[in-house]
């Protein structure tokens, strides 16, 4: 289908890396626990159109650079590293009021800022680039009228699968807040769960290396 093969095992194979638990995982149920739902749902929507991103690129072989380059991916990838660790550190330092029903939704960032931050934190991370690049094409036809479209519809299914599960993500963390919102102490510790969590993912980025 539009120079793809073998698209129920690419479907699968999406649905199964969409459950692994990375970066993205991390960072919508982050953002969710900490500032509720439409949190996640923008958070959801800035990582998903950098997958869009992503797959761009690999279509058009940029991502390639890359994959060659070993300063290109340590530029790339030490400012995700950078961007993750300065969210994290905006969460561990947020005291936030006193008022209990507040504790947890304090200082809800803008849409778009959390779009921007999901955007930032999906395409800053190099090893996406380099997983686009090696994987989409294994399902491409090796000689299909338009390599962009047979990207794009991949990307597309890559796109629906993973925003799915994010979406799952979120309404599971909205309905686990729910029940802890009114506790204080449990407010503030999940922001600085979130908090930890996303210096850790800063921290693990930096210390990647290519496979």
């Amino acid at each position: 289908m539009l120079g793809t093969h073998d698209l129920s095992l690419f479907v699968v194979s999406c649905v199964l890396l969409n459950l692994t638990p990375g970066q993205d995982t991390v960072f919508v149920l982050g953002r969710t626990l900490a500032h509720g739902r439409t949190a996640g749902i923008f958070s959801t929507f800035g990582i998903m159109s950098g997958v869009l991103i992503h797959t761009s690129l690999a279509a058009v072989g940029i991502s390639a650079i890359l994959a060659t380059s070993a300063l290109a991916f340590n530029v790339v990838k030490y400012a995700g590293a950078v961007y993750l660790v300065w969210i994290g550190f905006g969460f561990l330092t947020n005291k936030g009021p006193a008022d209990k029903q507040q504790s947890v939704k304090v200082e809800t960032p803008g849409n778009w800022t959390l779009f921007r931050q999901g955007l930032f934190t999906n395409i800053l991370n190099p090893k996406v680039s380099l997983f686009f690049l090696s994987f989409l094409p294994q399902f491409v036809e090796p000689h299909p009228g338009s390599i962009f479209v047979s990207f794009a519809l991949l990307g597309m299914i890559f796109f629906t699968t993973g925003s799915v599960w994010c979406l799952v993500l979120v309404g599971t963390s909205v309905w686990l807040s729910e029940r802890l919102k009114y506790q204080k102490s449990v407010g503030g510790l999940l922001k600085k769960l979130a908090g930890t969590l996303f210096v850790g993912l800063g921290i693990k980025l930096a210390l990647s290396h290519v496979e």
